[in-house]
């Protein structure tokens, strides 16, 4: 399936994301059209999708101007760029990759040390297993045994397969932002005058006064919060006490933001919800019930809030956890994007985690003005497997041969953070420019 020039992913991506937020469709649309290639090579429409993810977000929050093919790119490879005093960070756990099998290839993810100790006990590794270490165990196993031994630990791995195009037609019958509206029994009332409803938009920042919780780890979802904080959100991101974050996925992802650390069982977490506009949710479903921070849980207590949440396979799945390079794995893509046709391969970014990110803001965005102008409560959700098949049943690409050169001076943006020089990727979104990420946990738990 190869695109021909009649063909626009981009524009099809946009016309789904209206439809999912009843958003009525112009009869010409020029921002359906990206003035120019945007360089992710793939032979997926990834440069497509990543695009029309930024554009839909830019359109929602009637932000002026189309979003540059090269500033998405570099967005998109954020991690690529990301400098601390000059150093790129060692953004891969030796025990996150792809690994051969006895009949086939595996996809583990080991970037926390929990999750690497997990997947070392799996495999009945001592601490001080190296690669080769790991390599060794997952050869004597096959596939199913491999991810059945580190999944029963609680580690992370997926067998690598061929892409279904069966099961991923059946996922796209389901909106790829999916909303739900949860009318509240009793209306919310509050002293506060942060809120929006009733008070009109701030012409210059669109989310001026809006509170956003943001539950969120890794990319998608701090993706989508730092997008919100972009245009002037209050966002507080709220972690557990006994798990630290990476400092360079923080500061790669934290511009804009408070951050703090807190019990989510705490009566200052209870207070902070009562007091939210927003929750963005990143943590697996199941997680989310145990915690009593499910959407309905959340809604029955605090009614009046907008709920975005992400997972990474949906709530068909909803005790998984996952990452965007398991999906990729799982899915069929890492076999598409294979150089070899025998090794799997990636994608040019986590473009999954990207676009869930700046779909999920666009979605909020919408909702606070539903909220504002219908009242009661209202969810987002969506999966990276829900936009790994969105991008799946796109028209493909034939491979670019040569990687064309990016003047990052443009793309890049310099901060101190911490007594350090922090340079990070510029904002996709057109028009406006980051405010310089916290250090993680440096914060109050305070609105």
């Amino acid at each position: 399936m190869i695109r021909t020039p009649s063909v626009s992913p981009a524009a099809s991506i946009l016309r789904r994301v209206r439809a999912d937020l009843g958003i009525a469709e112009s009869g010409h649309d020029d921002g359906d059209v990206i003035p120019g290639v945007v360089p992710l090579p793939s032979r997926l429409a990834v440069g497509d999708l990543a695009w029309a993810s930024v554009r839909a977000c830019g359109l929602v929050a009637d932000i002026g101007g189309l979003p540059d093919p090269e500033r998405v790119a570099v967005a998109y490879r954020s991690d690529r760029v990301l400098t601390v005093d000059g150093t790129p960070p060692d953004v891969w756990s030796v025990y996150s990759g792809f690994w051969r099998t006895a009949d086939g290839w595996v996809r583990t993810h080991g970037n926390y040390p929990h999750h690497a100790r997990r997947l070392r006990d799996g495999l009945g590794l001592g601490t001080d297993a190296d690669a080769h270490s790991v390599r060794a165990a997952l050869l004597a196993l096959t596939s199913h045994e491999a991810v059945d031994r580190i999944t029963v630990a609680r580690g992370l791995a997926v067998p690598v397969r061929e892409e279904d195009p069966r099961d991923d037609e059946r996922r796209r019958t389901a909106p790829l932002l999916a909303v739900e509206h949860m009318p509240s029994p009793t209306p919310r009332s509050s002293p506060d005058t942060h809120r929006r409803r009733g008070s009109g938009r701030i012409v210059s920042m669109p989310l001026a006064g809006v509170r956003v919780l943001d539950l969120t780890r890794v990319i998608a979802g701090p993706v989508c919060t730092r997008t919100l904080a972009l245009l002037g959100a209050d966002v507080l991101r709220i972690d557990p006490p006994h798990l630290a974050e990476p400092e360079w996925q923080h500061l790669d992802t934290g511009h804009g933001k408070r951050s703090a650390v807190l019990d989510a069982r705490s009566g200052r977490f209870e207070e902070l919800l009562a007091a939210a506009d927003v929750v963005v949710l990143g943590y697996r479903p199941a997680a989310l019930e145990r915690l009593g921070l499910s959407p309905s849980d959340l809604v029955a207590r605090h009614p009046g809030l907008v709920i975005a949440q992400l997972s990474a396979w949906g709530d068909d799945e909803p005790h998984r956890a996952g990452f965007d390079s398991l999906v990729q794995a799982e899915s069929g893509i890492a076999m598409i994007e294979s150089a070899d046709g025998e090794r799997p391969g990636a994608l040019p970014a986590q473009a999954l985690d990207h676009s869930a990110g700046y779909l999920l803001a666009a979605a909020v965005i919408n909702l606070l003005d539903r909220e504002r102008r219908d009242g009661d409560s209202w969810v987002v959700r969506t999966s990276l497997r829900r936009i790994a098949a969105e991008l799946l049943g796109l028209p493909r690409n034939r491979r670019p041969a040569v990687e064309p050169e990016i003047d990052l001076s443009a793309h890049t943006a310099a901060f101190e953070v911490g007594g350090h020089r922090v340079s990070t990727a510029r904002p996709a979104l057109p028009g406006a420019e980051f405010a310089a990420p916290h250090l993680w946990g440096s914060d109050q738990p305070v609105w």
